[in-house]
């Protein structure tokens, strides 16, 4: 199976290339590649960073203005969708979601190290396959508190400058 590859261009980081596998996540990917061809991810941010676990982005801009897209249904076993069995391992791409199962939208985050335990949990759907060392980059910026509710924002903003498709 031909897998779809984006590439993530981040400021002043450097590009990701991931694969992404709809045999794992087929709404999540479709979703995904939707967002993409939208340029929806442009200008958005990793807001919250954790070294030792995982980098999310894909809802806010460097204003912390949320973007907002379409919930999807959540493709792991836990809600009964028996199929995705990708796990979460260094670099792997998950959709970020809510306690609702089914709240999946365009939140993404991308693992610094393995996570067993996120396993069957979050629909994970890709993994990158190039850039290793941006993930180490992103993931060692000082973070802080942003307001009373959000924790671990990098202090300067984390900015996805494109977020493409390079083949489908």
């Amino acid at each position: 199976m031909n897998h779809p590859q984006i590439k993530i261009t981040v400021k002043n980081f450097g590009t990701m290339t991931a694969e992404l596998y709809p045999e794992m996540a087929p709404l999540t990917v479709a979703n995904f590649l939707k967002l993409a061809r939208e340029s929806f991810f442009d200008g958005l941010i990793f807001h919250r960073v954790i070294s030792g676990f995982m980098l999310q982005g894909g809802g806010y801009n460097e204003q912390m203005e949320e973007k907002r897209a379409d919930a999807i249904r959540g493709e792991f076993a836990a809600n009964g969708f028996k199929q995705n069995t990708l796990k979460h391992g260094r670099g792997v791409l998950s959709m970020a979601r809510t306690s609702d199962p089914n709240s999946a939208s365009s939140q993404f985050f991308i693992m610094h190290a393995p996570a067993p335990y996120l396993d069957g949990q979050y629909a994970a759907f890709g993994k990158v396959i190039e850039g290793d060392a941006v993930i180490d980059q992103i993931a060692n910026v000082q973070t802080g508190n942003y307001g009373w509710y959000m924790q671990d924002v990098p202090m300067d903003p984390v900015v996805i400058e494109s977020l493409e498709i390079i083949s489908e």
